[in-house]
């Protein structure tokens, strides 16, 4: 907000986003389940209600399995499939429309730094992130053309709860502690956001 920005948020948790909407005044906030569709299109019609537009998406809904692949469950790697590529795809869907109709728009997906290595004990996860940087890819080149931006950014280790909430497994030993301060990645993806440039890296260990 603090670069006039017009805050809609949308996350399951309803209690996180009181909390911190009571930060941002002014911030429009609605449950949303991003892998149902009909929440994604909600969300969408918030924004247009409260704003009119639709200008900028950061799509950041995801989750970790850090499980070696002998042990990876299929029921674990679909869940995070469909979280971490499916609901992101969906949710640049829902936001096509608005943002093609008022001929301009900026989507920056958030990866890891896993996709760019390889790191035994990640592998369903960094695919899953490694699906969603082809998804960024393409959607940059098909939606140039209605003026809509499409840019990816690629997180190490973020001092968040994230590997509290792993789907399965936990953090490596050697990879705990420290990391990236939420800040910092915001940041990155403010940057992208004005520049337009299709990727950034952020420091730290690749692990997001």
């Amino acid at each position: 907000m603090a670069r006039g920005a017009h805050v809609v948020l949308g996350a399951r948790r309803a209690d996180r986003l009181e909390a911190l909407a009571a930060e941002l005044p002014g911030a429009v906030v609605r449950r949303t389940d991003v892998t149902v569709r009909a929440d994604l299109d909600a969300l969408v019609q918030a924004a247009l209600d409260a704003h009119g537009r639709v200008d900028v998406l950061v799509n950041n809904a995801g989750q970790g399995l850090h499980v070696p692949l002998a042990e990876v469950t299929e029921e674990d790697l679909r869940a995070v499939l469909e979280l971490n590529v499916v609901a992101a795809l969906a949710a640049m869907q829902a936001v096509l429309p608005p943002m093609r109709a008022q001929g301009r728009g900026a989507i920056v997906n958030v990866s890891s730094g896993t996709t760019r290595m390889v790191l035994p004990g990640v592998g369903g996860y960094a695919a899953s992130k490694a699906a969603l940087d082809m998804l960024s890819a393409v959607a940059r080149r098909e939606f140039a053309s209605h003026g809509v931006v499409v840019s990816t950014v690629w997180p190490g280790i973020t001092a968040t709860e994230f590997h509290d909430v792993l789907r399965a497994g936990t953090l490596a030993p050697e990879r705990r502690g420290g990391g990236d301060p939420p800040e910092k990645v915001a940041e990155v993806i403010l940057g992208l956001v004005e520049s337009g440039e299709e990727g950034a890296r952020v420091g730290g260990p690749p692990a997001r």
